[in-house]
């Protein structure tokens, strides 16, 4: 499980980074300000930072400037609602290994995690190399979904819409959840793609099989669970 240390003044954008990536199943730290977010690096360990660059006190391009100075190599994902070229080399320039400006897709945010704990030889929480859930088996590095050893051959759309789930496994998911997660745009909820893809998943890996793992919850969207 990757340790993830967000330098965030604003509540509720961190509040939305530390929900999200927890359910995604990092380990989350939080820091108000840039003094805090020094502190907090010097005394612990962690796999990633993400630094909003406008903090109170120490900012986060001098903040990272701090951290390569003292030869720290994790990596940094700046965070920024100023996003013109010259914030976004100045920010590279200090150390920083990617830029992200505000507002952002949350799953744009996940994707650009995992590149870099992937890049820096980090585990993420998506590092298993198998996915699982009863006999329903996803090799992540190969690609390949199998059921009671069978594979089941998905498109990419669905291969995702699964990886989704099996991230997520005992947990529901809103249709909302689902459009930002798997297809990171912002379609429009009258829309019925998630319906209609979770109907092409069901019927690949439940139909022609028992116990049913994709199951509905009116009014509340879809889970992944034995039973």
């Amino acid at each position: 499980m990757a340790k993830i240390l967000v330098v965030e003044d604003e509540p509720k954008v961190a509040a939305l980074i530390n929900r999200g990536l927890s359910e995604s199943g990092y380990e989350i730290s939080i820091a108000p300000d840039g003094e805090t977010g020094r502190q907090m690096i010097f005394q612990h360990e962690y796999d990633l930072l993400i630094l909003d660059v406008m903090l109170p006190g120490i900012n986060g391009i001098e903040l990272c400037r701090m951290v390569r100075k003292a030869g720290l190599k994790l990596p940094v994902l700046m965070l920024t609602a100023l996003g013109t070229t010259e914030n976004i080399i100045a920010g590279l320039d200090n150390g920083a290994d990617d830029y992200l400006v505000k507002p952002f897709k949350f799953s744009e945010l996940e994707a650009r995690i995992r590149a870099l704990l992937r890049r820096t030889g980090g585990s993420d929480a998506g590092d298993a190399e198998k996915l699982s859930l009863a006999d329903l088996e996803m090799d992540m590095t190969a690609r390949i979904v199998k059921r009671q050893g069978k594979e089941i051959v998905l498109t990419a759309t669905e291969y995702r819409l699964l990886e989704c789930f099996l991230r997520n496994k005992g947990r529901v998911l809103s249709r909302m959840e689902l459009l930002e997660k798997v297809w990171g745009v912002e379609f429009n909820m009258a829309t019925n793609v998630v319906d209609v893809y979770v109907n092409y998943l069901r019927k690949k890996i439940d139909k022609d099989y028992d116990p049913k793992l994709l199951h509905t919850v009116t009014g509340m969207g879809y889970i992944l669970k034995e039973g």
